[in-house]
């Protein structure tokens, strides 16, 4: 039986639209995401309702559109019978937005954005909602079009003396399908530039493997990153209003941080605060608010790293806006410092409307 969340009367919450679903290939993290931040933002005495980008809502209440009592799990599971018609009806719309989404949208007080990937992480969806006046969590389209593109990130960590691994860009109709063509040495990883959650990632130790990965890369965007493998521990850092949170060390019992590691419970040791020491905290800490603010992050965000044995550290890339599920690790650095799930997706709301002071 679904659970249903109760929120306290419109004057004492805020009115807030929970952007979920949509088109990408994250699509089924994003309801995940936006199912527990609407049930916590309810508990928090909001009138948070659950809406797919995409596939919208009909048959809307709008004299009642944020009720005080709503069923979140049923909205979710309306969202979710969309998801094997998605690919047909990507080919026939020509409107992104789905039914009553941006009449829903430009109604709440602010739309928290729990989409992930390709429009949504895009900056596409910021950059319309900038010019309609509504109100968002997570930073403004220009960094998030930037943050999204990992080539692009790469050459701005550079630039600003962030370290990242070496490596290229390669587009589709330019490939070159010999390494020894890029100066580079097996092993490397090769991975789209603007895919999400380690979609399209592959570690490739010879030449059969990277022609593979070339292949499989590319059929997913016609832009793709080639660059060292940094063997060493992986580590992510959030950074909220400017402020670096613990550090959460990620160990993934089998094979690197893919897909199923990212969300499958119990596949991946995860511990926060990461046993580092002092310093290499700080550094680490320093080097992802100095990446988060190169790259225009406003709001929140979380950045990931590489460290080698002798303690060097590689920002591999940045995500304006990371997972919001159970296993989620923003989650697992608020816990550390007290913020409850609940206290999390409230002040990542009061930092978002900085933008608009």
């Amino acid at each position: 039986m679904s659970e249903k969340h109760t929120g306290k009367k419109g004057d004492e919450g805020m009115k807030i639209v929970v952007l979920a679903g949509g088109t990408s290939t994250e699509r089924a993290i994003s309801i995940v995401s936006g199912t527990d931040v609407c049930k916590a933002l309810r508990k928090k005495g909001h009138q948070a309702i659950l809406v797919d980008v995409f596939c919208g809502l009909e048959n809307v209440d709008f004299e009642n559109p944020f009720p005080d009592t709503y069923d979140v799990d049923q909205a979710s599971q309306y969202i979710k019978s969309f998801n094997d018609s998605i690919e047909e009806q990507k080919k026939c719309r020509r409107n992104f937005f789905g039914p009553n989404v941006i009449r829903l949208c430009e109604m709440a007080d602010i739309v928290f954005l729990a989409l992930h990937g390709a429009n949504g992480e895009d900056g596409k969806i910021q950059a319309s909602f900038d010019l309609m006046g509504i109100r968002y969590t997570g930073t403004g389209y220009l960094g998030s079009a930037i943050a999204m593109d990992k080539g692009i990130t790469k050459q701005i960590f550079r630039m600003n003396h962030v370290p990242t691994p070496a490596g290229t860009v390669m587009e589709k109709k330019n490939q070159i399908r010999e390494l020894s063509g890029l100066n580079m040495e097996f092993p490397v990883v090769v991975k789209t530039c603007c895919g999400g959650s380690s979609v399209g990632v592959y570690i490739v130790k010879d030449q059969q493997e990277y022609e593979k990965a070339l292949d499989e890369a590319f059929s997913y965007e016609d832009k793709i990153v080639v660059e060292e493998f940094i063997e060493g521990q992986e580590y992510t850092v959030a950074v909220v209003d400017g402020e670096a949170y613990p550090i959460v060390e990620i160990t993934p019992l089998e094979g690197f941080y893919d897909y199923v590691n990212k969300y499958k419970p119990g596949s991946t040791r995860e511990v926060c605060p990461a046993p580092l020491s002092e310093e290499l905290t700080a550094q680490m800490q320093q080097y992802a608010v100095e990446g988060a603010k190169a790259l225009g992050m406003e709001a929140y965000g979380r950045l990931d790293f590489m460290m080698k044995n002798n303690g060097e550290m590689y920002c591999l890339e940045a995500n304006t806006l990371p997972g919001m599920t159970p296993t989620s690790l923003i989650p697992q650095e608020a816990a550390a410092l007290g913020i409850d799930y609940p206290a999390l997706c409230e002040k990542l709301i009061e930092v978002s409307l900085k933008k608009y002071r």
